[in-house]
C-alpha cells in the first residue's frame, strides 16, 4: 500500500484509545483476492479493543450502492432465502415452499462471478439482467463479452440503454427511485421508506410490477396490489422483518432484527453477548496473501480502480447529467510526477495503458497524490473502460473480483 506499518500500528493504538471507534470500510477492503481475511481483520481488531455491541461502536460497510443491504436481506445471495435463511436448512426451505407454492432448490446457486464461465462453458443459456451493467462493472471486460454474446437468450431490465442492454434480445424499461415506492435498507440495517415522487415515464413500469406481471404471463400467479403487501408477505416469512410494517415506516425508519410490531427495532448488534454458542465472538486467524497478479518486468505498474465524487457505478445515471459530467467528462488515468517523466509522459497527453487482457486510451493527470509505481483509472466510462484491463482473480470465499490490484504498462500515445 505504500502505508509504512509503524502507521498502521499508530492508527490502531488511536482507535483502541478513544472511547468508542467504528470501522467503516469500502472497496478498498474488499475488492482483493484476500478480501474476506481484510474485512475478518478489521472484526478482530474491533472486537479486539472493546468496540463492538454498544453504541456508536461496530464495524459497517460503505457499500457501492444505496441499498446493497436490502439486497442481500431479501435473498439476492445464492446460498439464503430471504432473511439470511439458509437454502440447505430442510425445515426453511419448506417454510417457503408452502408459502409460495413452489419447490424450491435444496442447494445454492451461482454466484454472478460463476455465471460467467458457465454461459462461456454453455451452462447458462439465458440470463434476466435486473439494473446491473456487467460490460462495464465486471472485469476483464472482453471475458464478459464472450460470456454475454454465447447465451442464447437476454433479457436486460434498466432505466436507461446500458451497454449491457445493447446486447439483449428483451429490454424491459425499469423506473428510477424517484417513480416507485418501497424501501431501503442503509448499512445499519435501517429500513426507510422510499416514495414515489412522479409517475413512471414512457411505458416503464416499477420492477416489482414487472416482476409479478412476467411471473403470471409465465404459469406463476403473483397478486400483490403494491409494495405494501410484498412487505406484509417479508414480515411473514422473515423473523429479523417480523415486526416492520409500512404503518411503521411511516414514523421513521426501523433497524433490524425487529421480530415483532411492538418491538423497537435494534441500533446495533452484539449487546452484552454475540450470536453464537457460549456468546462469545471468534477471533479469526489470517495470514497474508499477495495479490494474484503483481507487476513485473513486462507491466511494471500496478492499476487500482475505483468512483470520482461526481460519477456513480458505470455512469448509467450521471454521465446523463450534465453538471456531474461536466466536472469529469472523460476517462483519465493518474501517474506520480516521477513515473511520469521516467516514461516521458507529459500532464494531459493521451497515454496508452495496456494489461495482460486488453488495453485502453486516455488522458494522463500527473499528480502527486498517488504513489509511484501506482496508477489509477475510474471505471464509469466505456470509451475508456478501466474493466479492459482488470483480471478476473477472486477472492476464494466471497467471490469478489481484485479490482484494486492488476498489472499494467503506459506508453505514449
Amino acid at each position: 500500500t505504500g502505508v509504512p506499518a509503524e502507521k498502521i500500528v499508530e492508527a490502531a493504538r488511536i482507535y483502541a484509545g478513544g472511547k468508542k471507534g467504528t470501522i467503516i470500510y469500502a472497496m478498498g477492503i474488499t475488492q482483493h483476492t484476500s478480501g474476506v481475511d481484510n474485512v475478518m481483520s478489521c472484526a478482530n481488531l474491533a472486537m479486539l479493543t472493546g468496540n463492538i455491541g454498544r453504541e456508536s461502536t461496530g464495524v459497517n460497510p460503505l457499500r457501492g450502492q444505496n441499498n446493497v443491504q436490502g439486497a442481500c436481506d431479501m435473498g439476492t445471495l445464492p446460498n439464503v432465502f430471504p432473511g439470511y435463511q439458509a437454502v440447505t436448512n430442510d425445515e426453511l426451505r419448506q417454510k417457503f415452499e408452502k408459502a409460495w407454492g413452489a419447490k424450491l432448490p435444496s442447494q445454492p446457486g451461482v454466484t454472478v462471478t460463476g455465471a460467467i464461465s458457465k454461459m462461456i462453458a454453455g451452462e447458462i443459456k439465458a440470463l434476466y439482467i435486473m439494473g446491473e451493467n456487467p460490460m462495464i462493472s465486471d472485469p476483464d471486460m472482453s471475458h464478459t463479452e464472450k460470456a454475454l454474446k454465447n447465451l442464447g437468450f437476454l433479457v436486460v431490465q434498466d432505466i436507461f440503454l446500458t451497454e449491457t442492454a445493447r446486447l439483449a434480445d428483451v429490454v424491459l424499461p425499469g423506473v428510477s427511485f424517484a417513480e416507485k415506492n418501497g424501501t431501503f435498507t442503509s448499512t445499519e440495517r435501517k429500513v426507510q421508506r422510499v416514495r414515489k415522487a412522479i409517475e413512471p415515464v414512457g411505458s416503464s413500469r416499477p420492477d416489482w410490477k414487472i416482476i409479478t406481471e412476467l411471473s403470471s404471463h409465465l404459469g406463476y400467479k403473483m397478486d400483490y396490489p403494491s409494495p405494501r403487501e410484498v412487505m406484509d408477505e417479508i414480515a411473514k416469512l422473515t423473523p429479523s422483518y417480523g415486526g416492520i410494517s409500512y404503518d411503521r415506516l411511516e414514523r421513521g425508519g426501523l433497524c433490524w432484527p425487529c421480530p415483532s410490531p411492538d418491538h423497537p427495532g435494534t441500533p446495533y448488534l452484539h449487546k452484552e453477548k454475540f450470536a453464537r454458542p457460549g456468546g462469545k465472538g471468534k477471533f479469526s486467524a489470517v495470514s497474508y496473501r499477495p495479490p494474484a497478479e503483481l507487476p513485473d518486468d513486462e507491466y511494471p505498474f500496478t492499476l487500482t480502480t475505483g468512483r470520482t465524487g461526481f460519477h456513480w457505478h458505470t455512469g448509467t445515471m450521471t454521465r446523463k447529467d450534465w453538471a456531474l459530467d461536466r466536472e469529469y467528462p472523460k476517462g483519465y488515468v493518474e501517474i506520480n510526477p516521477q513515473d511520469a517523466a521516467n516514461t516521458g509522459i507529459r500532464n494531459g497527453a493521451m497515454v496508452k495503458v495496456a494489461s495482460r487482457r486488453g488495453e485502453i486510451s486516455v488522458q494522463a493527470n500527473v499528480v502527486d497524490t498517488i504513489q509511484e509505481g501506482l496508477v489509477f483509472i475510474p471505471f464509469h466510462f466505456a470509451e475508456a473502460a478501466a474493466n479492459k484491463l482488470t483480471a478476473a482473480n477472486l477472492d476464494p470465499v466471497a467471490k469478489i473480483p481484485e479490482y484494486k490490484v492488476c498489472a499494467v504498462k503506459l506508453e505514449r500515445g
